[in-house]
């Protein structure tokens, strides 16, 4: 137990190293991107009472370049929020998770190159931490059944129950409960929440829904 508190403890500080580093490498360029999309939006809208195709077009294009620099246009302000703490750590965790939404992706030299070698040593202790505590909860179940055998007196129903109940909370806790948050947060369907916390458990991380609250 102690080396396990220790290694839960070196991938937590490994998190916060990363979301750190990441946070302080990407959000200065964010704040300067941020800024400098504002002074274009508003120098555009006080020359142009009336957009034209051109001009429409650069707004357009300015958007989406805002958009994939991290910020968020909403009324009079620009969020850079996907790279400050909450952002900066989520997308520690998604990288060492191998998930990869796609929805955010750092930008400057210095965090592509802080990325290479945060995932080459995070994915494998992502995955020394996941085999360990199926380890312990194996464990546990195993545990659970024996004691609950040795008072029933039959070792495979107690097996078969404590098998089912522990299927049963892993269910609930990681599929059916999760898409009620998200519809409550992020307003989502049901059956949106479900696909989004299927596709983010497997791994696969399309980046089709990702969550926007932070």
């Amino acid at each position: 137990m102690p080396s396990t508190w220790l290694l839960l403890l070196a991938y937590l500080t490994y998190l916060a190293l990363g979301t750190g580093v990441f946070w302080l490498l990407e959000s200065p360029a964010a704040h300067d991107s941020s800024e400098r999309f504002q002074r274009d939006k508003w120098a555009l809208l006080r020359n142009f009472t009336c957009l034209d195709g051109p001009a429409l077009d650069s707004l357009i294009r300015g958007v989406i370049q805002a958009y994939q620099n991290g910020d968020i246009v909403l009324d009079n302000t620009t969020s850079m929020g996907r790279w400050e703490f909450v952002g900066s750590f989520f997308f520690s965790v998604s990288t060492i998770t191998t998930i990869g939404y796609g929805n955010l992706s750092p930008r400057t030299m210095g965090a592509r190159l802080f990325c290479i070698f945060f995932a080459l040593v995070g994915i494998p202790l992502n995955l020394v931490v996941l085999n360990r505590l199926g380890h312990l909860m194996q464990q546990g179940v195993h545990s659970c059944a024996r004691m609950l055998g040795v008072t029933w007196k039959d070792p495979a129903k107690a097996r078969w129950l404590v098998g089912s109940s522990a299927l049963l909370s892993g269910l609930l806790l990681f599929l059916l409960l999760p898409p009620l948050l998200f519809s409550h947060v992020e307003g989502w369907s049901y059956v949106e929440g479900f696909y989004f916390s299927f596709i983010t458990l497997s791994t696969v991380g399309f980046g089709d829904y990702v969550i926007e609250t932070m």
